[in-house]
């Protein structure tokens, strides 16, 4: 079943992403099978594939532009019996890589741990949609570092929930768009790496990011 995404991530997907091939083969499927990953495990590998598998995005501003294209690989069990897989090549040599987890959770990982961002994908695809559109309508854009990330105020904003956020999350108020991006300090455990991106003076008519 299509994944359901924004207007505004649909737009941003079709005008901007490149689909270079995608879906997983019987072959595939069956070599996953015979070095025995749980057949549960290939069918969300080959449902990931067939949803995003060969998508190349714009890069993200943030986790040196998140993964080059899409594509699924290498599966591993965690220490509490759950399987993980890899979501992507990274577009340069970094401290982790992006992965896919057992309910469809997108993360970055090192090895030693990981640090989920969003609840899905489609979560990860929605805050590129965002990033793209907010540097768009926004004159004015402010990065802050560190634990001045935790001092926003985010108190009279409200979540975009499309973004289904969880070290990563995207906030409205009247005139203003705030992107949290804690998943580095997460995964390192040091909060100097967070990051906010502030986009302000947007308009009205504009606050909600659509086309």
């Amino acid at each position: 079943m299509p994944v359901q995404m924004t207007r505004r991530a649909r737009y941003f997907v079709d005008v901007h992403g490149h689909r270079v091939d995608g879906g997983m083969s019987d072959a595939v499927r069956g070599s996953w099978q015979t070095r025995g990953i749980p057949a549960a495990v290939v069918h969300q590998m080959a449902a990931f594939e067939t949803q995003w598998g060969g998508l190349l995005l714009p890069p993200a501003p943030r986790y040196d532009g998140g993964p080059k294209m899409f594509r699924s690989g290498t599966p591993e069990i965690d220490a509490v019996g759950e399987w993980w897989f890899e979501a992507g090549d990274q577009r340069c040599s970094m401290g982790y890589s992006f992965c896919v987890g057992p309910r469809g959770e997108f993360a970055i990982e090192d090895g030693r741990g990981r640090a989920v961002l969003h609840e899905s994908v489609a979560g990860w695809v929605e805050s590129l949609a965002l990033a793209h559109s907010a540097a768009f309508w926004a004159p004015h854009i402010t990065t802050v570092h560190g634990t001045a990330v935790d001092n926003l105020d985010l108190s009279a904003m409200e979540q975009f929930p499309e973004v289904a956020g969880v070290s990563d999350t995207w906030w409205r108020g009247e005139e203003t768009v705030v992107a949290a991006y804690r998943g580095e300090a997460q995964l390192f455990g040091d909060p100097a790496l967070q990051v906010g991106t502030v986009y302000s003076g947007i308009t009205k008519a504009a606050i909600r990011l659509d086309y």
